[in-house]
């Protein structure tokens, strides 16, 4: 038996992924100009610089990556990152309707500061109170009696010791807008 025609095999490559997930296309964009991302928490967000979180910003502003067109809402997937003297994210992909595609984007660096929620009033007075207590406990002890100089020097030294001691966070407000350049 002869053959007389040939069959045309023709292979097509589908994307495997998991139930939920947008298919990741085969090209990285390169981020040729900056992606304003916008943190859309609703809450304020207070990052440990020496751990890493994942977390999902989206497009503030329509931009044009390598051709594709990105617009504003689309998903930027990534994570904060330690850093030295605060933290960064780093974009990994950017998500379009049922597409994915990879980019290697940073932002500028989010410096840390004194976590705000050690360093306000209501902590600084309960740091005090304690400190006052404290401080009328050892006058008491070491004297037989309670004096205002007691209680005064350790309200102070309360005080003092919890602004000093309060950890270092990094702040990100909601809707907080961070450039990604590229890496």
């Amino acid at each position: 038996m002869k053959i007389s025609h040939l069959a045309a095999l023709t292979l097509t490559v589908v994307p495997v992924v998991a139930l939920g997930q947008a298919p990741i296309a085969q090209a990285q964009l390169f981020v040729s100009s900056p992606i304003q991302a916008i943190t859309p928490n609703s809450e304020t967000l207070y990052l440990n610089t020496d751990a890493t979180v994942e977390k999902t910003l989206q497009v503030g502003a329509a931009t044009n990556l390598n051709g594709r067109s990105i617009p504003a809402g689309a998903i930027v997937r990534g994570r904060f990152e330690p850093a030295e003297g605060g933290v960064r994210y780093v974009a990994t992909a950017v998500e379009v309707g049922n597409q994915v595609y990879a980019v290697n984007a940073i932002s500028d660096l989010l410096r840390d500061i004194k976590d705000p929620r050690q360093t306000n009033t209501g902590a600084i007075l309960t740091d005090a109170g304690i400190g006052a207590a404290g401080g009328a406990a050892v006058g008491g002890i070491l004297t037989g009696r309670v004096s205002v100089g007691s209680i005064l020097g350790g309200a102070a030294a309360g005080a003092i010791i919890g602004n000093t001691t309060a950890q270092r966070v990094v702040v990100v407000e909601p809707n907080q807008t961070l450039t990604l350049t590229s890496q």
